[in-house]
């Protein structure tokens, strides 16, 4: 395990902007990696950016919206 900060489920909340609850969702229902000591969690902060990278949704461009309804039938 590389040397990164450890962050507890309310402190990993913050970072994300979310509910408590729904990080803690999350890590039950391992859509997260976590890190478990004894009874603590514990989120990496490179996972919880990884996380939040993934569900990055890029926008829309009119050349993308119009690429496939420029052929002639």
């Amino acid at each position: 395990m590389s040397e990164s900060e450890m962050l507890t489920i309310d402190e990993s909340a913050v970072r994300m902007n979310m509910s408590v609850r729904h990080v803690r969702r999350l890590v039950a229902e391992r859509r997260i990696a976590f890190h478990k000591f004894g009874r603590s969690v514990r989120l990496s902060a490179e996972d919880v950016a990884a996380y939040i990278d993934a569900g990055r949704v890029e926008p829309l461009t009119e050349t993308r919206v119009w690429r496939g309804n420029r052929k002639v039938a």
